[in-house]
């Protein structure tokens, strides 16, 4: 779908994922997870795309989680799941490198991923390593 397309309207691919991120905090934080952040953004390099964390909460047990959310109106081209590949991964870990930079002490972390898939909300706990 074209960015361009229903901007304004809340039906746009912008829209779409805004919808997707608010649904997913509020789950995570209905499971006992603290926000920390949102949308935090790394500039790109010259040979490197920018990265982004949608959500950085924190689990009960002080673990630090990067969220990835991800939507879809269908599970058309393997779904909201398999758009999290191994370039997407990368440009997350590294924009969580980065985050952890600012810590005196980095403390436990995991990155989970969040789909949203039509009325379905999916959370996997540990989707991917930093490795």
């Amino acid at each position: 779908m074209d960015k361009a397309a229903g901007r304004g309207s809340g039906t746009g691919t912008k829209a779409i994922g805004d919808a997707a991120e608010a649904r997913a905090l509020a789950h995570l934080q209905r499971q006992g997870l603290v926000l920390v952040q949102r949308n935090y953004r790394v500039a790109g390099g010259p040979h490197a795309r920018g990265a982004e964390i949608d959500l950085i909460l924190r689990d009960r047990d002080g673990t630090l989680v990067f969220v990835e959310v991800r939507a879809r109106r269908s599970a058309a081209h393997g779904g909201a799941l398999a758009s999290v590949d191994g370039a997407k991964q990368r440009r997350i870990v590294r924009a969580a490198q980065h985050y952890l930079l600012r810590l005196p002490s980095p403390p436990p972390c995991r990155f989970d991923v969040v789909a949203v898939q039509g009325d379905a909300l999916q959370w996997l706990r540990g989707a991917f390593d930093a490795g």
